[in-house]
């Protein structure tokens, strides 16, 4: 039922995005990433009168202040439901994608924890993302400029036997090119 709820949610955000109408696009709450709002021509958003950040130079990829630096998008145990915490970090990345870097291709790797059989954790692990990668090609994300694969759990970002690094080995990870 979850799955089902997210699909829906996520198809009414890509018909948002897609309106022709010079409407704001809906913004996404996340509390781990915020989202910048488009800013007017004017320089500054209207409706708050806040003035635009400078552009940090170098790469946003690689800049801790910018909601790009985020590249794992984590899971509950068993799941490959996308959690509402993650969306603006997906947000973020599709934006990216469509904007800046129209022809930069991507790789989303799934990752799961030790439990569980070799053959589920890749196919668990597949199916997370493929989830990332559903979400953002609803974003816009051309579908062919995103390879999915899975390392089940031969890849643990922690080595741990435990909650804690299990937490952080279920996930999947957006990776650019030289990463």
């Amino acid at each position: 039922m979850k799955n089902i709820a997210l699909y829906l949610a996520v198809a009414v955000l890509a018909a948002a995005c897609a309106s022709k109408d010079t409407k704001t696009e809906a913004q996404v709450d996340d509390k781990s990433t915020p989202v910048t709002p488009p800013k007017t021509a004017t320089g500054s958003d209207r409706a708050t009168g806040v003035q635009p950040q400078p552009k940090i130079a170098g790469d946003p990829l690689k800049d801790p202040n910018s909601p790009l630096y985020k590249h794992s998008v984590f899971f509950d145990f068993d799941s490959n439901a996308v959690k509402d915490e993650y969306r603006g970090t997906i947000t973020a990345h599709s934006r990216y994608l469509t904007g800046d870097k129209k022809d930069t291709r991507i790789r989303i790797e799934g990752n799961c924890d030790e439990r569980g059989s070799r053959e589920y954790n890749l196919a668990l692990g597949q199916r997370r993302a493929e989830a990332v990668k559903k979400v953002m090609t609803v974003l816009g994300v051309q579908d062919g400029r995103i390879e999915t694969i899975s390392y089940g759990e031969e890849k643990p970002a922690a080595m741990g036997h435990d909650e804690s690094s299990w937490a952080q080995n279920r996930r999947a990870d957006i990776k650019y090119p030289g990463e």
